[in-house]
Formats: structure tokens, sequence, C-alpha cells
């Protein structure tokens, strides 16, 4: 079996992946400004094109590690099922907050494309930038956009969000574990919340709540859009 032929069994993708992101931690724990998504995305990417590997061969093990995202977001469930009580107390203010921060999303984005005369497909593509990137490419399809450039605009978002997200918001005053998990969550989806786990788990949980909300609400405020736009 020659090196490109061994490239298309799932062990590779899994593999590459699992290495590259482990070394990533490592590094992070050295290197506090090194993000570890951002390094192993720019590593993988650098060694396909340089070993000449074709993405779909990459893809073949990465769907299966895909696959896993599911299971692993419903586990977060875990978490806010111990702060319940917490959570059914705040519960209007929590909502309230996730669609305040939804709608600044949205339009803060808009008005600053269509200030800077952007392209209708871009400006489209970039509106769901704060959700995670399964419901971001859906409604980027519905609006008639490129849920490709949806999908890189949502990562970008996520990235920026976790390394400089938190740091900016103890420097606005706001360092209430609760405060800073909604935050996080609701504009920077997966990516925040993973920092916020690693910061506490109280605020993780408040953070996967408020990625969970943010993807329903978003997708509500969405309608008028598509209605407009359609």
């Amino acid at each position: 079996m020659n090196v490109l032929a061994w490239t298309q069994q799932p062990l590779f993708g899994i593999a590459a992946t699992i290495v590259v992101y482990a070394v990533s931690r490592i590094l992070h724990v050295r290197f506090k400004w090194m993000h570890p998504i951002l390094f192993c995305s720019i590593v993988l990417i650098g060694f396909l094109t340089i070993a000449n590997v074709p993405l779909d061969h990459y893809k073949v093990g990465a769907d299966i590690l895909s696959l896993v995202l599911g299971p692993a977001t419903i586990a977060l469930g875990v978490p806010i099922y111990k702060y319940r009580h917490l959570v059914k107390k705040q519960f209007k203010a929590i909502c309230l907050s996730i669609t305040c921060g939804s709608l600044v999303g949205i339009v803060s984005v808009a008005a600053i494309m269509l200030s800077l005369d952007g392209a209708r497909e871009v400006v489209l593509s970039m509106l769901p930038k704060s959700v995670s990137s399964p419901i971001a490419v859906e409604i980027s399809k519905s609006l008639g956009a490129m849920p490709e450039l949806s999908a890189v605009f949502t990562v970008f978002t996520g990235v920026v969000g976790s390394l400089f997200g938190t740091a900016f918001l103890r420097m606005t005053g706001i360092r209430d574990e609760v405060s800073l998990g909604i935050a996080l969550g609701t504009a920077a989806h997966g990516f925040g919340t993973a920092k916020s786990l690693a910061d506490s788990e109280k605020q993780g949980t408040f953070s996967g709540l408020a990625m969970g909300l943010a993807g329903l609400i978003t997708s509500i405020l969405f309608t008028p859009i598509y209605m407009f736009f359609m």
C-alpha cells in the first residue's frame, strides 16, 4: 500500500487530527496566546498542502470525529441540569440577554458591511456568524447566500471570541461567571463554550446554555429577514 492510498483510510484523518490537537494543547499551556484549534487547523492545512494529500482523503476520518460532536454537545446538558435552580431563577434575564446579543450581532455586522458597500452575498453570508456552524450554514442556504463562506466567518468569529472575549469583558468590568459564560456562548458559540469550560464549570454551563438558545433565537430572528429577501 503506497502512502497516498494509506491516507484514504479513516485512521489517517482521525490520527492526524488527534495528534496535532494534542500537541497544540501542550503548546497552549506554555504559550497562552496560541489557540489550540487555530494552531491545529493551520498545521493540518499546511501538512495536507505540502504532502499533496487530497482533502477528501483526510475528510474520511475527520467526518467520523464530526459525528462525535452530537453526543458531545448533548453532554453539555449534564452541567446545565446541575445548575438548573440557578438557570430557572434567572431564565427570563438569560433569554433577554441572549436575544439582545443575537440581535446586536446581526444588526452590527449588517450595518458595518453595508456602510462599506459589501456585496449582497457576502453580507448575507456574514449575518449568522455568531451561531454554531451547522445552524449558520442552514440559515445561509435559506437566504440564498454562500454556506461555505458562512462557515468560514462562523469559525473566525468563534476563534476571535475565544481568544480575546474573556479578556475584553474583564477589561469592561464584567467578572461574574454567569455573565461571562452567557456573553461568550452567545457571541462565540462552541469556541466560546470550550474556552468557558476551560475557565470554570459554572461559566461553561451558562455558555453552553447560551450557545443552544442563541441558535434557536437567531433562527427565529432570521424569519423576517428571510421573508424580506425572498
